[in-house]
């Protein structure tokens, strides 16, 4: 951390610690990085309000839907290996439980634009003692056969798909011929230098894993028993109420479980000169925004989703669920990165980051 940062970086810290003073939250990570290594860094708060143990930079949070943009990263790097293209019919890769017919190509479920549905996925979830026994595909089957027809023909139109993501796991194991969270493990995250402590499908260690929060005077809590699983539902810690441990029925889109710094690995190397997953053409492609058949644009890459913050384009993927909200960014004309985590369903972490993200792109101004 340089002089011209070291005032923006006391500000962040200011900031982030008024915001566990007052109880916005219960714990939080937020993180900058640059392709050399983490410019700030801050985790502090609760990672168990009731058992009064503090949250880390290395404690893992349920990252949810970040999860797509790791899982996009896969299929790319098949495509490069030629072991799939982006134009071929998802039913190349999927058995006869894929009832959405022979028009949806791969790189339409990478875009969200395959017309296949989104129904409220709150309830695609297992308690963590049902994890071992849990048959993903027969999940995925059950959901198909409630939802088996497409919202508008596909590459029409954008629309926002975890049915669709969820696919795609299973095409990475058939293009792969390896489990689909084996291959990202072997070849996303190792790579990184990423170890399971840091990022990873299952919890490695409950002693540094956070509770998920559920704000208690909030619109989700009085709907909860209509939107969450029961058995998810625990008891009031405060003003907080507690969810209990649970894992997301799709690894492919949603089923990370990481800390803050763990995903940073991820962000600095999609900011240096060359990927260590792909190669320069593949990265390019990665960040190309999409288009219609139509030939209209929209805010869509091939696994992340466009937007500005004071002028500088970034590429963003969110994540939340039950108990958890997160978003991790990336500023290439900048040259910096920026991820949070939070234990709390309803914090505003795009609003955080609207916030805290400005003064350190200010800082890499001339230096990007």
């Amino acid at each position: 951390m340089d002089g011209r940062t070291m005032p923006r970086a006391e500000a962040a810290r200011s900031n982030l610690d008024q915001l566990v003073r007052d109880a916005k939250i219960p714990g939080i990570q937020y993180l900058v990085v640059a392709p050399e290594g983490i410019a700030f860094e801050y985790a502090r708060g609760w990672a168990d309000l009731a058992g009064r143990r503090q949250l880390n930079a290395g404690t893992t949070m349920m990252a949810y839907s970040m999860s797509k943009t790791i899982t996009a990263a896969a299929v790319l790097q098949l495509v490069e290996a030629r072991k799939a293209r982006l134009d071929d019919r998802i039913d190349l890769y999927l058995d006869e439980s894929q009832p959405y017919g022979p028009d949806v190509t791969v790189g339409q479920l990478l875009s969200h634009t395959s017309g296949i549905p989104n129904p409220i996925p709150l309830r695609w979830v297992h308690p963590a003692t049902l994890h071992e026994a849990f048959d993903e595909r027969a999940a995925l089957t059950s959901v198909l056969l409630e939802h088996p027809r497409l919202s508008f023909p596909p590459g029409t139109k954008y629309t926002y798909s975890n049915i669709g993501y969820w696919l795609l796991g299973f095409i990475v194991e058939r293009a792969s011929g390896k489990p689909f969270t084996s291959y990202v493990r072997e070849h996303v995250l190792e790579p990184l230098r990423i170890t399971p402590q840091e990022v990873g499908y299952v919890v490695p260690d409950y002693r540094d894993h956070a509770k998920g929060y559920l704000e208690r005077f909030s619109l989700m809590n009085l709907v909860k028993r209509f939107v969450i699983a029961r058995e998810l539902i625990g008891g009031y810690e405060g003003r907080w109420l507690h969810l209990h441990d649970h894992y997301v029925n799709g690894a492919a889109f949603g089923g990370l479980v990481g800390s803050a710094r763990g995903f940073g690995k991820f962000l600095q190397d999609q900011l240096r000169p060359h990927s260590v997953l792909f190669d320069d053409r593949t990265r390019e492609l990665f960040y190309a925004p999409q288009r219609t058949k139509a030939g209209a644009g929209i805010s869509m890459t091939l696994g992340w989703h466009i937007g500005t913050v004071d002028g500088v384009r970034c590429f963003y993927k969110e994540g939340g669920g039950g108990g958890f909200h997160s978003m991790m960014r990336v500023y290439p004309s900048a040259g910096i990165a920026t991820a949070v985590m939070t234990n709390a369903t309803g914090f505003g972490v795009h609003r955080l980051l609207d916030e805290m993200d400005p003064p350190f792109l200010a800082s890499t101004e001339g230096h990007a």
